[in-house]
């Protein structure tokens, strides 16, 4: 399927995007994510593996439909930590 990223086209199937990706270690997700196998990427770190760009060359949304066309399910990071999470008065250790 062709997509256009970053304003180049690129020819992606969702069989490369997962070899290309097969082998490289996830970074912590702090935006939206990918689904990619089992694993769960940034998806400025797909973009980066799959165009071999810059990631300041493209924008999450731009790799978010492209991926999403071509059948991976996208989702955004959650917004509480556990720390966030915790009840204020427990404190951090939670006694």
């Amino acid at each position: 399927m062709r997509c256009v990223i970053a304003r180049f086209p690129f020819d992606l199937t969702k069989g490369e995007v997962e070899q290309s990706m097969s082998g490289i270690t996830p970074e912590p997700v702090t935006g939206v994510a990918v689904a990619i196998g089992r694993r769960v990427y940034p998806v400025m770190q797909v973009g980066e593996v799959i165009t071999r760009q810059d990631r300041r060359d493209f924008t999450s949304g731009e790799m978010r439909r492209a991926l999403t066309r071509l059948g991976f399910t996208c989702h955004d990071a959650p917004t509480t930590t556990p720390v966030e999470a915790a009840r204020p008065d427990q404190g951090l250790l939670g006694w």
